[in-house]
């Protein structure tokens, strides 16, 4: 059980349900084994409806909606609510401070994020790659969360496994999007070699939430890429010269 979802032991309040889910415990077979919960793979549908509903339970949570996006890779965050639930939301944040609704964004690489606050005001989640991390969706995520709760000290943020840098080899042009942005940005790039450099994506986005005065900052620091029994990873799937993987889903709900 323990290996099909992971969080923080220490971050365990009685309001919130929350898990970032491996790729161990499904139904779905070959390169989308075992818990692929993307629902436009080429995976089975069927499982990977399964799949979904395997999470919920596990969190005691089935008798949650649970309200994905159409992840684009941006610095958008959407306010969910019964209105909009059945909408098609392109987004790459989600949040809701109604109890019936549940949030989730799917990774295989990419940052999950949760964000919640201690007085039951809303939860909140982000995909974070390395477009949304250059788009600042982390920045952008106060103007949302303050709609909610201005107290800072209130705020809880966890960020979960994702790429590390020892595995994100990127280009030039790459690092120089980042410089150009925010010369500080410079210090989350080591040189590997004359033409490429290792990208830090957790830290960045550490510095990021940390800029703007977020506090309680937790890490669960796994990465995806070298993990290849407990997660899907784009990256290592290319090295690999497979078709398609799967993806993680997270979850937060309230209880």
């Amino acid at each position: 059980m323990k290996k099909i979802y992971l969080k923080i032991n220490e971050i365990n309040y009685p309001h919130i349900a929350y898990g970032f889910f491996t790729r161990i415990g499904g139904y779905s077979k070959n390169n989308f084994s075992s818990l692929n919960c993307n629902t436009s793979s080429k995976d089975n549908i069927r499982l990977v409806k399964k799949n979904i509903e395997i999470a919920k339970k596990i969190l005691k949570i089935s008798n949650k909606k649970l309200k994905t996006s159409n992840q684009i890779h941006s610095n958008i965050i959407a306010n969910i609510n019964n209105k909009n639930f059945n909408t098609i939301i392109k987004a790459d944040g989600l949040i809701t401070n109604d109890h019936s609704i549940a949030l989730a964004v799917l990774t295989a690489d990419c940052t999950p994020i949760f964000i919640f606050d201690k007085n039951k005001s809303f939860i909140c989640c982000l995909h974070a790659g390395w477009k949304g991390s250059l788009s600042n969706i982390t920045i952008n995520s106060l103007n949302v969360i303050k709609k909610y709760n201005k107290d800072l000290n209130d705020i809880i943020v966890i960020i979960g496994p994702c790429i590390s840098k020892d595995n994100f080899e990127v280009d030039y042009n790459f690092k120089y999007q980042f410089i150009e942005n925010n010369p500080d940005y410079i210090k989350f790039f080591q040189e590997k070699n004359e033409s490429k450099d290792l990208f830090n994506m957790r830290g960045l986005i550490n510095y990021q939430f940390k800029s703007i005065g977020l506090k309680n900052i937790f890490n669960l620091d796994l990465d995806t890429y070298q993990n290849n029994q407990l997660f899907f990873s784009y990256r290592r799937s290319k090295h690999d010269n497979l078709q398609e993987t799967g993806r993680m889903i997270n979850i937060i709900s309230f209880k």
